[in-house]
C-alpha cells in the first residue's frame, strides 16, 4: 500500500478511483435525498440490513431467495441454514461495534468472527487470528494463504493505519479492509461474511451511509462470484491497476446497493411495501 505517510489516501491518486469515489458519493446523496428516507428511514434500513445479510450469504454459497430468508426463523443445524444464520446475526452486531471499531480494529473483528462462527467452528479457534497449521475453510477464495506471522503482521498494520487516521475517502478504507481481509483470511472459517461486514462498518462509521441503507454486499452478489473472485485477484497482485480494479468493484457494488434500497423506496412510495 505504498511508503506514503498516509497510504491509504494515496490510494486515492490512482487512475479512475476518483471517478469510482464521485459516482459513489452522487449515488448516495440521491437516495438519501429520497422524499420516502426522510419519513421512513428506519425500514429502509431494516431492509436494506435484510438483503445485505442475504446477499452475503449467497457469496458464501448459501444463496436464498429473500422471502425465504424472510419467513424463516430457525437457523441452526449444519451447512446453508448456519450460514444465513451467521450473515443475518453479523448485519444486526455491525451497528452495535462502531465504537469498538474506532478503538480497535482487532477487537471489533474478534467480535464479528465470535458472532459468524459460533458452532462453526472447534471453541478454540473462535474469536481469534489462525495459528500456525490450522486450516481455513473459504472455498470462494483460491488465492495463496498467506501463514499465520504474516497475517498477524498486516493485521497490525492495517490496524494501525485504520487508527492513526486517514483523509482516504470512504470507498477507499472500505475496500482496503475488505480486500486484506479477504486476501489474509484471518479465520479458520467466516472470513468472507467477517470481510464484508467489516466494510459495512467502515462505509457506515465513516459518515458515507451512516443510516446503513447502501447494501455493498447486494452490489457484490448482483456482479456475481466469479467476477468477486477475479476483483480480489487484483487487489492481491498489490500493482497500482490492481488496487484500482478492486476499489472499483467495491464502488459498483455500492452503487449497486443505493440502486436496491432507492427500489424499496420507490414500493413504499407507491404503497407496494
Amino acid at each position: 500500500m505504498g511508503t506514503n505517510a498516509d497510504p491509504l489516501a494515496a490510494l486515492a491518486d490512482l487512475p479512475g478511483v476518483a471517478d469510482s469515489v464521485d459516482s459513489v458519493r452522487k449515488a448516495v446523496d440521491r437516495v438519501y435525498g429520497h422524499r420516502v428516507m426522510r419519513r421512513r428511514s428506519n425500514e429502509i434500513t431494516s431492509e436494506a440490513a435484510l438483503r445485505g445479510a442475504r446477499a452475503s450469504a449467497a457469496l458464501a454459497g448459501a444463496d436464498w431467495a429473500l422471502e425465504e430468508v424472510r419467513r424463516r426463523t430457525d437457523f441452526g443445524g449444519d451447512g446453508e441454514p448456519r450460514t444465513v444464520g451467521a450473515a443475518l446475526r453479523l448485519t444486526a452486531e455491525a451497528g452495535q461495534l462502531l465504537g469498538v471499531w474506532r478503538q480497535s480494529p482487532l477487537r471489533a473483528l474478534a467480535r464479528l468472527h465470535l458472532v459468524a462462527a459460533v458452532g462453526a467452528a472447534p471453541d478454540e479457534t473462535v474469536g481469534r487470528p489462525r495459528q500456525a497449521g490450522e486450516a481455513v475453510s473459504e472455498p470462494l477464495v483460491e488465492l495463496p494463504l498467506p501463514d499465520a506471522g504474516e497475517v498477524a503482521g498486516r493485521l497490525d498494520g492495517l490496524a494501525g493505519l485504520l487508527l492513526a487516521g486517514t483523509a482516504a475517502p470512504a470507498l477507499v478504507t472500505a475496500a482496503v479492509v475488505h480486500g486484506e481481509l479477504l486476501a489474509l483470511r484471518p479465520f479458520g472459517s467466516c472470513n468472507g461474511l467477517v470481510a464484508r461486514t467489516a466494510e459495512r462498518i467502515v462505509l457506515v462509521g465513516s459518515g458515507l451511509d451512516p443510516k446503513s441503507v447502501c447494501p455493498a454486499e447486494v452490489g457484490h452478489a448482483e456482479l456475481g462470484r466469479e467476477a468477486y473472485a477475479q476483483a480480489l485477484e487484483a487487489y492481491a497482485s498489490g500493482t497500482p491497476e490492481g488496487m484500482a480494479a478492486w476499489i472499483a468493484h467495491c464502488g459498483r457494488a455500492v452503487e449497486l446497493g443505493v440502486r436496491e434500497s432507492t427500489a424499496v423506496c420507490e414500493a413504499l412510495q407507491r404503497g407496494a411495501a
